[in-house]
């Protein structure tokens, strides 16, 4: 996330399914790809070892057309003609005309305030997803007055975050660098497709992103959350998003998507994290003696325990993969992972990262590595919570030699790895089913009982915002 607030609320999003397959590449932290604009076409240029792609199922709604998988072409487009589809020069039987299939990848952020006067609005867009602030259904009506409150009380204080890292969030520049480098890897692998970029709570917002994907008249579309590990307040309520803009859009309704939900257990993923912890340890003079400290992003406790999301045994799941990647190559190093940016009075996933580094400082530990295991951008969780609190409390509390392991960005590697997965995804897309459940259970509206909730609410609210631990609370939040 790019603000050091978050939580979830389970989502019983039900897109059909996705494809995982473990990849090896040669690891490189350069990026050196031009700023993209939101969508960004892609051409054919290399050969590509994916043959499954020429026998790609198609759903009702496009079964007589044809994948953009021939570097023959011009612009590396297969066309269906007189009722033949050819790809690599294999015919394939179709009934339709010249029929052409464009493919979309749409990545998924959760944006950040461009400079700090953007620092408010997106606060309150945050708090205003009931996937972030979960309330009584009988005081949701109380979500956008509670999210105004508290993000002109807490703008202050982020701005002070945003200011220290250089006025505004990086995390959009990143994000479409990334974007431009998937295009390239896509390219090099033979596929024609756009790529967009759609952030949940800045711009470009995902609305837009699904607009200029209309617009395109894309006709296959695989969804990539830009976040390792699924959790409910990231993945599922972008996903929650998009299922609420194609359940009322027709066009949209029909359209093939397949959903990568998460991908921390992938080959590729894994051993590019381990990549970058190797390089980072040998910075210090006795690496063996280093403790790799992984630090995620926590969610509230009753959100893994009532809602069941999955975000914590996955995250546990991928720091064992990552130090079996780095046993393999003799790395022995010991590990402990805990859990950053909590906020408010609930009780979030334990233990908590300051906590820790003050016992690992207290303990005797001397050398530490922090890996931030949930980003794969720099943000302000990295830049300014981890580098400058977290780092200032370590040195404090004894610890005397500190590293931190940088975000994965546009490492070669990582990014062959996801357009892999972008292809592996695409024989699994269909139409989004219109009968999907949300996080979010839509109510039938009955004017009387409406009014009467509110009526009741109101009063309740009333009292409850005067009361001594609400006050309390808000304070906390803040």
């Amino acid at each position: 996330m790019d603000v050091k607030s978050s939580s979830a609320l389970l989502s019983n999003t039900n897109f059909s399914g996705f494809t995982l397959r473990n990849s090896d590449h040669a690891f490189s932290t350069s990026c050196s790809y031009p700023r993209s604009p939101m969508a960004v076409s892609c051409q054919l240029s290399k050969n590509s070892h994916h043959e499954n792609v020429t026998s790609l199922p198609l759903s009702n709604t496009l079964t007589n057309h044809c994948l953009t998988f021939d570097k023959r072409n011009p612009l590396g487009k297969t066309f269906c003609s007189a009722g033949v589809c050819t790809y690599d020069g294999v015919a394939v039987e179709s009934h339709s005309g010249i029929v052409e299939e464009k493919v979309g990848v749409l990545l998924l952020n959760l944006g950040g305030p461009d400079k700090l006067d953007d620092v408010q609005p997106f606060l309150y867009n945050l708090f205003a997803d009931p996937d972030i602030i979960r309330l009584p259904r009988l005081f949701r009506f109380l979500q956008r007055p509670l999210a105004q409150l508290i993000s002109v009380l807490r703008a202050p204080k982020s701005k002070e975050g945003y200011a220290a890292i250089g006025g505004g969030s990086p995390l959009r520049k990143i994000t479409d660098e990334q974007a431009n480098a998937l295009k390239m890897a896509l390219e090099a692998m033979k596929i024609s497709a756009n790529v967009y970029v759609g952030m949940r709570y800045w711009y470009p917002f995902t609305e837009e992103a699904i607009q200029q994907i209309k617009r395109d008249r894309i006709t296959r579309l695989v969804v990539l959350p830009l976040y390792p590990q699924y959790s409910i307040s990231t993945t599922g309520s972008s996903i929650r998003v998009l299922q609420s803009l194609f359940r009322k859009d027709a066009h949209l309704s029909k359209l093939p998507v397949a959903v990568i939900k998460s991908w921390y257990q992938r080959e590729g993923y894994v051993k590019s994290m381990a990549d970058l912890i190797t390089k980072e340890l040998e910075t210090f003079s006795e690496p063996s003696e280093v403790m790799i400290f992984f630090s995620a992003h926590g969610v509230p406790v009753s959100y893994v325990e009532n809602s069941g999301d999955p975000y914590k045994d996955q995250m546990e799941e991928c720091i064992f993969l990552i130090m079996q990647e780095l046993k393999a190559r003799g790395i022995e190093n010991k590990h402990t992972l805990a859990y950053q940016s909590r906020v408010g009075p609930v009780q979030w996933l334990k233990p908590y990262t300051d906590e820790v580094l003050v016992e690992l400082g207290q303990s005797g530990v001397k050398s530490l590595l922090a890996v931030p295991v949930s980003f794969v951008s720099e943000h302000i969780e990295t830049l300014e919570e981890i580098d400058m609190e977290y780092k200032e409390l370590a040195l404090e509390s004894g610890i005397k030699n500190w590293g931190r392991v940088p975000a994965l960005g546009c490492t070669s590697s990582f990014i062959t790895d996801l357009a892999e997965a972008v292809v592996e995804a695409l024989p699994s897309a269909t139409a989004m089913s219109a009968s999907s459940d949300t996080s979010i259970v839509e109510e039938d509206h009955d004017p009387i009982r409406d009014f009467v909730k509110l009526l009741f609410g109101s009063v309740l609210a009333f009292l409850l915002l005067l009361s001594p631990k609400m006050i309390s609370a808000v304070k906390n939040y803040l």
